[in-house]
């Protein structure tokens, strides 16, 4: 204890400096005393994975703090491999799946042959399926695996599916958890559980590939959609983020970077009997300071599930931004939004490119106003869409306008922003669409610039700007 109010006399000493360090540090010192001040009851032991080997019998205590201090390193879990064997190449892509028993209907088979057919063979070169069966039943297991190795063999034999189980020996307890948000024990068990579950599929996980995305057991896949994810990761090079979202829906379709599972691993585990798991993620995602949501859309993949996992409950959410052949995806590269327009409440400028369901309002613009998006970096641009307006106000639309693109970043008081400039679109009954950009310039673009024509006595709300970027040859 006297080590962390030493880390506490520090953080007053530095409040003064900066707010940021502080909150983190006062967050990790939080972490650290939930570690020492509550039994999170997960065990770490020395063993290493192994294929159908008789199981030790694992130490369960209380993990020191010291024991902790290095969250990038994975727990030691011995995984029994039900079907294929340890890759011996890293892939681009691990897709997981932790899956258990429904009392009615069962999905898995469906995502799995999702997952291969909706890929081309170029694309079933760079993934790899994990699928964590987290069931204690071990007959229903062993007559699933065997369904499974019958369905998809060959993907098996080329080292793209493999089927662990981390044994419940490992799992922490599950009796007499904490009943947040007034839940029936049994809900606090289903849930407590499944954040284990998804922890240990995590950890097996970490080394096997750059990126990973996770996926629930009842979802079918859009066409080609690696093809789109590569897309999506190659224009964000350069910039930081820790999740992408490619499906608004719990925890389908989210993307990280694999050097984060094992933190993500840990903090699922330190805090598996506090909430569901995709509540946890909002809360890992902040704390690893992407403020925002990045979302894209059309969704790439789409709940098909009607009975939940959970007492077979009817559950029959759908993702309406779903769309099979999704191949299309804009990608909307980082950049700053700049407006001189006069801006209503929260309605800012970040909102019109933002991924989920915001936009920009202002108040009526005049001849000469300008709406302006400065890239980080240059980059070639195929297609640029803009919609305004609403359903439900359809005349805050840009009644007149222009879309302009430009070069030669300069700096001026009020920041970047390109010194020539363009014309390559009028907007018509609110919108503009101009396809074949980078074919008719011959520049790399470093802005875009919505520029206002004629006054207007309406507001003017822009809704979404889509962009499509063009890749390099070798993407």
């Amino acid at each position: 204890m006297r080590l962390l109010w030493k880390s506490l006399d520090k953080m007053r000493c530095l409040r003064k400096r900066s707010a940021l360090p502080f909150m983190g540090l006062l967050l990790t010192s939080l972490l650290l005393l939930n570690l020492y001040m509550e039994d999170t009851g997960y065990v770490l032991v020395k063993a290493a994975a192994r294929v159908h080997g008789s199981l030790p019998e694992p130490e369960r205590y209380a993990p020191p703090i010291r024991d902790l201090s290095n969250f990038s390193s994975s727990i030691n879990v011995t995984y029994r491999y039900l079907a294929g064997t340890p890759l011996t190449r890293k892939k681009y892509l691990t897709i997981g799946l932790s899956s258990v028993k429904r009392k009615r209907g069962n999905y898995l088979l469906e995502t799995i042959k999702s997952i291969f057919d909706q890929s081309s063979y170029e694309e079933l070169k760079e993934i790899v399926v994990v699928v964590h069966l987290a069931d204690f039943d071990l007959v229903w297991c062993e007559n699933l695996v065997q369904e499974i190795s019958r369905k998809f063999a060959h993907h098996i034999i080329a080292g793209r599916l493999l089927v662990i189980q981390a044994p419940e020996d490992f799992y922490p307890s599950l009796d007499g958890l904490k009943r947040n948000y007034n839940d029936p024990e049994d809900r606090v068990r289903f849930r407590s559980k499944q954040n284990v579950d998804y922890a240990f599929l995590l950890n097996f996980c970490t080394n096997l590939s750059q990126f990973y995305m996770m996926l629930e057991d009842d979802v079918r896949c859009s066409r080609n959609f690696l093809t789109a994810l590569k897309k999506v990761i190659t224009s964000r090079e350069g910039s930081y983020w820790v999740t992408l979202e490619f499906s608004k829906l719990g925890y389908i379709g989210k993307l990280y970077h694999s050097r984060d599972l094992p933190r993500l691993a840990h903090f699922l585990l330190m805090f598996y009997q506090e909430m569901p798991c995709d509540w946890l993620l909002i809360h890992f995602r902040g704390l690893l300071a992407q403020k925002d949501v990045i979302r894209f859309k059309p969704s790439l993949f789409q709940h098909m599930g009607y009975y939940s996992s959970y007492k077979g409950a009817e559950n029959k959410l759908k993702d309406d931004d779903f769309e099979e052949d999704s191949l299309d995806i804009p990608d909307n590269p980082p950049a700053n939004l700049y407006t001189n327009m006069n801006v209503f409440e929260t309605y800012d400028a970040t909102k019109a490119y933002s991924t989920i369901d915001e936009y920009f309002w202002g108040k009526p613009p005049a001849t000469g106003d300008f709406f302006m998006i400065v890239f980080n970096r240059s980059t070639k641009i195929s297609k640029i869409k803009v919609a305004t307006g609403s359903d439900d106000r359809q005349n805050d639309v840009l009644h007149h306008g222009a879309l302009e693109v430009g070069e030669k970043l300069v700096g001026t008081k009020k920041g970047k922003q390109c010194s020539s400039f363009i014309t390559i679109g009028e907007f018509k009954n609110g919108n503009v669409e101009v396809q074949d950009v980078d074919r008719k310039i011959a520049f790399d673009i470093e802005c875009i610039r919505i520029v206002v024509t004629a006054n207007q006595k309406e507001w003017l709300i822009i809704r979404s700007i889509s962009i499509w970027t063009t890749q390099p040859p070798s993407q």
